[in-house]
């Protein structure tokens, strides 16, 4: 996880999402007018925002160095058919929170794959 991926996206935007194989993805307009589908991994809140979690995929549809991109997350309340914006996170600290809250995530989430629900 690291703060090089994400400012390789720069402010790419969520351009359309579409269920593939029972998994959400987007594809994001990278500012050098290349695209990428990503898979979303979760939708994290801190601190009373929205944070997305997105997985890079290949053209195979693959993601083989488990790198993570993290953007703030906004839908549109009002217009339940809005495209949701995805905003480049360019703090520091606010980056590190949400890669702490992901880490907490992947931990519950391991947490619960050990210990099933009774």
């Amino acid at each position: 996880m690291g703060k090089k991926q994400n400012e390789i996206l720069g402010t790419g935007k969520a351009s359309d999402k579409e269920i593939t194989d029972e998994e959400m993805t987007v594809e994001l307009d990278l500012d050098d007018g290349s695209h990428v589908v990503c898979s979303i991994v979760t939708i994290l809140e801190c601190q009373g925002k929205d944070y997305i979690v997105l997985l890079p995929l290949d053209e195979n549809g693959e993601n083989q160095d488990g790198e993570v991109w993290f953007y703030r997350y906004h839908e549109d309340e009002n217009d339940p058919n809005a495209e949701p914006e995805l905003i480049y996170i360019d703090d520091d600290q606010e980056y590190e929170m949400v890669e702490d809250a992901f880490d907490e995530y992947l931990d519950n989430a391991e947490f619960d794959e050990i210990v099933p629900e009774p």
